[in-house]
């Protein structure tokens, strides 16, 4: 490798990408998790560099900004009986929808679930990214009853691991039901999310049956395999063997339901899938 090569161009070592999502997971402190990036460290390549280059930086991988005239997005708070009483999220459509004629066109929706850090402007730049395929999208945000995303993933981590997890899977049966039932939709609701998403979404298909149209878990625990005949919705489940833990949704509704999987081989990102219920 050619030393004059900026940090941007050079590879991040797999190892290092493990230790982040470690630590960004509450596994490992933030002493520990700079301690282990020094042991990556080489020339042309500082720690400094490593740690920047794995920290997100949303603004660079927007794709639709916030004020983007072809959207309309709003921030909602709807009633969450059976969780934590009510929950906060991002609901955005396509500004077309209620300007192309008198009565506006009801189009599917797309709920869009958060990493375990709670609703960061990726995730809500991918309810965007939604809107702009012909979709209306609803991105909750699991952390309303603890103050809401605190703009820091960090921090936003501590506070989620603070939630009672069966009212937080209410919370989202409710956004699920929100969307379903809104004027403006047509009454098909997919699912999307990854990491913990993705495992919400496997979740989601058990308890909604019928009520849920298609899941598209991006990795993800599986629900338990008692629960796999519930699921009636389409599911297509995106994995990656670099990852640690990556595939362990995949077993659990193989066999039990018509699945398609997708490989992410050696890759360490995934983007959220968006051609559902067109």
């Amino acid at each position: 490798m050619d030393e004059n090569q900026g940090p941007a161009k050079r590879r991040i070592p797999p190892e290092a990408v493990d230790l982040y999502t470690r630590y960004i997971h509450g596994e490992v402190g933030r002493r520990d998790f700079l301690k282990g990036i020094n042991r990556f460290a080489v020339a042309g390549l500082s720690a400094a560099a490593i740690v920047e280059a794995l920290m997100p930086n949303y603004a660079l991988g927007q794709q639709v900004r916030k004020d983007d005239e072809r959207i309309t997005a709003s921030y909602e708070t709807i009633p969450s009986p059976n969780g934590n009483g009510q929950i906060r999220g991002y609901f955005v459509r396509p500004f077309s929808q209620t300007t192309r004629s008198e009565k506006p066109t009801k189009l599917p929706a797309v709920l869009v679930i958060h990493e375990n850090r709670g609703l960061n402007p990726h995730t809500e730049d991918v309810a965007r990214r939604f809107a702009l395929e012909n979709f209306i999208a609803f991105a909750p945000d699991a952390l309303t009853s603890v103050g809401g995303y605190p703009s820091d993933d960090f921090k936003g981590g501590q506070l989620f691991a603070k939630i009672d997890r069966p009212k937080m899977t209410q919370d989202f049966v409710a956004s699920a039901q929100w969307l379903k039932a809104h004027a403006l939709g047509n009454g098909k609701v997919c699912v999307t999310g990854f990491c913990f998403g993705g495992g919400m979404c496997n979740t989601l298909a058990t308890i909604l049956g019928a009520d849920l149209a298609a899941a598209a878990p991006f990795y993800g625990g599986a629900p338990p395999a008692e629960e796999v005949p519930k699921i009636k919705a389409a599911i297509l489940v995106a994995s990656r063997g670099a990852r640690r833990g990556a595939s362990e949704g995949i077993s659990g509704v193989r066999g039990g339901i018509e699945e398609e999987q997708h490989p992410l081989r050696g890759s360490h990102l995934a983007q959220f899938g968006s051609r559902f219920l067109q």
